[in-house]
């Protein structure tokens, strides 16, 4: 479980935020500070993973309490949801390790394709001690949405299809074989196994095997 906070002035934006959050699951929010010195006094009181800050605060402003979150809460990750479109604004955040700057007004499927790579790339780093190129690269890349928005896809591997392959095991909890991803799509074993491959292959999808029946292990698959 991802534990959020909000720190937003207009309490309208702030419920606009918490409602879209209410639509991702794995979260949950923690707290909603209306100034600088409510979201510090948050960050104090409560775990936090992921800060969703505001620049345009009353009493400072939130560029300013980069640096403090950082020495005091260094575990603390950060997305700006602004209006400042100063490119003095943006560079002091990226100088201070956010993992997003999101422009207001910021539409619901902006800002959840956003939570969820944060998602994404919180569980990938977790779920190694070590790391490799490969995760590197997919930490630092981007996402399966950004892929399924590219113009040209590998062979055999369609836009829609894939959607619909994220979408199923989205749903599904605790992985899917191969066999229940050909029946949710409707499609051949030999189908579902080229877009799961597909998906373990840009690192957004990781295999393990089931030993839930005794000597027949299953591979299944799950986003990460």
């Amino acid at each position: 479980m991802v534990k959020i906070v909000i720190a937003e002035d207009d309490f309208r934006i702030a419920q606009i935020q918490e409602e879209f959050l209410k639509k991702i699951p794995e979260v949950s929010l923690v707290g909603k500070a209306l100034n600088a010195k409510e979201t510090l006094k948050l960050l104090q009181q409560e775990e936090v993973d992921l800060l969703l800050l505001d620049i345009y605060m009353p009493d400072e402003l939130g560029t300013e309490l980069l640096h403090k979150i950082r020495e005091a809460y260094p575990k603390v990750d950060i997305i700006m949801v602004t209006a400042a479109t100063e490119k003095a604004m943006l560079e002091k955040a990226i100088r201070h390790g956010v993992f997003h700057y999101l422009l207001k007004p910021v539409t619901m499927e902006k800002f959840i394709e956003i939570i969820e790579e944060y998602k994404r790339k919180k569980k990938l780093f977790n779920s190694r001690d070590e790391v490799d190129q490969s995760i590197i690269d997919s930490f630092f890349g981007t996402s399966i949405q950004t892929v399924m928005n590219q113009k040209s896809l590998p062979s055999g591997i369609d836009r829609l299809t894939l959607q619909k392959v994220k979408e199923i095991m989205t749903e599904l909890k605790g992985g899917v074989s191969i066999e229940e991803m050909g029946e949710k799509m409707g499609a051949s074993r030999t189908t579902a196994r080229r877009y799961l491959e597909y998906l373990v292959s840009i690192n957004v999808c990781t295999t393990k095997q089931d030993y839930g029946i005794v000597g027949r292990p299953e591979r299944k698959y799950d986003l990460l």
